[in-house]
Order: structure tokens, then C-alpha cells, then sequence
């Protein structure tokens, strides 16, 4: 009898824990990310264009290949873009060691090609990041592309210097790390920018 009871009791338990766990903590933490200043984040801290379609999210290092943008961090990750693509829902480094020729010459290629470009080989344009997702590149890193960015959108690279300025995110806690560029909202604002000056032609 006693077994029976005891046997009932963990039931209970485990049903109480469950419904906790899985079901009043997710909920909660689900109503706690859509207090006004924590859900955009929550939400992905989706970016829009001025079609009001989603751009992408300032949380995930995107791709940009163009000439015509700021070039990010490379990485490993094989980038889930355009209306076509798959979501591979994948991170992480490419786990090759300092030695392994593979890694040496990945960045002895792009190290290369920055040089042909007259760009520095800034440390964060030829390492990928840990997790392959950084979306932020250093202040160094974005001014080494001025000339090509301007030159590509037939602007002068000065006229870059205030939306740099505008997306660049301090310091956290203004005392760790250093400042960075957000990529993905720097070239949204860099095409904002010239359909705004188009227009006003």
C-alpha cells in the first residue's frame, strides 16, 4: 500500500514539475521579453528596410560580397540568404588548429585579396569570430574600406564618417571590449541613404 502511495506521489510530482518547467517558466520568460525595451531583442532585433521586409538581424553577421557595402568578419558558417534559401541553423569556428595548413592558407588567400583591394589586413577581416555569427567589425576595420565603399557609390569617403559614427556601439558597460560596427545596419543605411538621395534629385 505504501508503495502504491509513494508511487503516486512522485506522479504528482513529476506532473507538477513538468507543468512548471515546461509550460509557466517558458511562458514566462515569453512575457518578460515582450516588456517594450527587451522585445525587440527578443525578437530577434529583426532590421527592415524601407519596404517594411525584413532585412535581416542585427544579432547574426551576415554576408555582404558586394564592393558596394562594408565586408563583415569571414566565417564558416554557410549563411542562410535570399527569399530561396534553407536556414541551416548552424554555428561555430571551423575547429581547425593554428597549425593545420588548411587555416594557414585560408588566411594567406584573404589576406591577399585585401592587398589587392589597398586594404590593411586588419585582424578581424581575415579571423572569423568564435561562433561565426559576429555581426560587428572594429572602427579600424570599417575606415580600411572607405576608399572602396565610396569609390563603388561614386560618393566621397568623407561622406561615410557620420553613418559610421551613428552605428558604432561602445564599450559594454562602457568599460569592456571596444568599440564596434554594426555591419548589417551600416549597409542598411548606406542604401537608405542613397534611395533618400535619388529621390531628392
Amino acid at each position: 500500500m505504501s508503495i502504491v502511495r509513494e508511487a503516486a506521489k512522485a506522479v504528482r510530482i513529476t506532473l507538477i514539475l513538468w507543468v512548471l518547467t515546461a509550460i509557466i517558466y517558458p511562458l514566462l520568460i515569453l512575457l518578460v521579453g515582450q516588456i517594450p525595451f527587451l522585445q525587440d531583442k527578443a525578437n530577434g532585433s529583426i532590421v527592415r528596410n524601407f519596404q517594411d521586409q525584413p532585412y535581416g538581424s542585427a544579432l547574426i553577421g551576415q554576408q555582404f560580397r558586394s564592393e558596394r557595402y562594408f565586408q563583415g568578419r569571414p566565417s564558416t558558417v554557410r549563411y542562410s540568404q535570399g527569399k530561396d534559401a534553407k536556414p541551416t541553423g548552424l554555428s561555430g569556428a571551423s575547429n581547425l588548429a593554428p597549425s593545420n595548413p588548411d587555416l594557414l592558407s585560408r588566411v594567406v588567400d584573404k589576406a591577399t585579396r585585401l592587398k589587392d583591394e589597398n586594404i590593411e589586413s586588419v585582424a578581424d577581416l581575415i579571423y572569423s569570430s568564435g561562433s561565426g555569427l559576429d555581426p560587428h567589425i572594429s572602427l579600424r576595420a570599417a575606415r580600411e574600406q572607405f576608399e572602396r565603399v565610396a569609390r563603388a557609390r561614386n560618393i566621397r569617403p568623407d561622406e561615410l564618417v557620420p553613418l559610421l559614427n551613428r552605428y558604432t556601439e561602445g564599450r559594454f558597460l562602457g568599460i569592456f571590449g571596444e568599440p564596434g560596427v554594426n555591419i548589417l545596419r551600416l549597409n542598411y543605411a548606406l542604401d537608405l541613404d542613397e534611395f533618400n538621395r535619388q529621390r531628392n534629385k
